[in-house]
């Protein structure tokens, strides 16, 4: 079982502590306000008030043996302050993985040089995420490989019915790779000979119909000017 100390129990610690112990991980989740421990206390294994910037008193709670901490804590005056003390005794516990939520891109670049191994940037990722949505909505889930490159789930659109993947060209005309294909689920078998739940390696004279999934990579910007009729 995965043991994670969780510091900071705002609204993106606490939901995290939850998920996490809802996942089966053992959870401690530190903060200093006694009514947000005593809220949480039964939806995470140890819930603790207390001073993170005391290395003695993490170490009294057990986090020095956890697989990963994630502090939480918020970003303004000293409460930052106490973030990057946190992280600096985090990191001379030998804790091994240490995450941490900043705000900005400058917080995040004084988290991970005290000892930060990642830097999640909640309200800027949102932001974006959000935006992309009303740029490109007809992209489903993305998975970010690369800065502002993604693989994304599409769905097709009506223009790319009966059409190959040779004449569609998307490489030449959109600058994307077609991965894979799902079949749209309320597809008859007998309507196309070819027609199977996944094709894993897409041909040049495999035909494609309006409603299947596509599995393309390329650049967020290529991907969303992919049709959407």
């Amino acid at each position: 079982m995965e043991r994670f100390a969780v510091i900071g129990l705002g609204r993106f610690g606490k939901k995290l502590a939850i998920a996490l112990a809802m996942s089966g991980a053992e959870v401690i989740a530190i903060d200093r306000d006694r009514t947000i421990i005593d809220d949480i206390r039964d939806q995470v294994t140890i819930a603790v008030r207390m001073d993170s910037t005391d290395e003695d008193s993490l170490k009294a709670q057990g986090v020095h043996k956890v697989d990963c901490a994630f502090v939480c804590m918020g970003q303004g005056g000293r409460t930052f302050e106490s973030a990057v003390l946190t992280v600096v005794n985090l990191k001379a516990m030998g804790i091994k993985r240490i995450c941490a939520r900043a705000a900005t891109l400058t917080g995040g670049q004084v988290l991970s040089a005290v000892g930060a191994t990642d830097v999640v940037y909640p309200e800027i990722e949102t932001a974006q995420r959000w935006a992309y949505k009303l740029i490109a909505p007809h992209v489903g889930e993305k998975i970010d490989f690369a800065p502002g490159y993604s693989l994304a789930r599409v769905k097709a659109p009506p223009s790319f019915e009966g059409k190959t993947v040779m004449e569609l060209q998307l490489r030449q005309k959109y600058n994307v790779n077609l991965v894979a294909v799902k079949r749209a689920a309320d597809e008859p078998d007998e309507k196309h000979a070819d027609a199977r739940d996944i094709i894993n390696v897409p041909l040049p004279n495999t035909e494609l119909h309006a409603g299947d999934i596509l599995m393309v990579a390329g650049s967020d910007r290529d991907l969303a000017r992919l049709p959407q009729e």
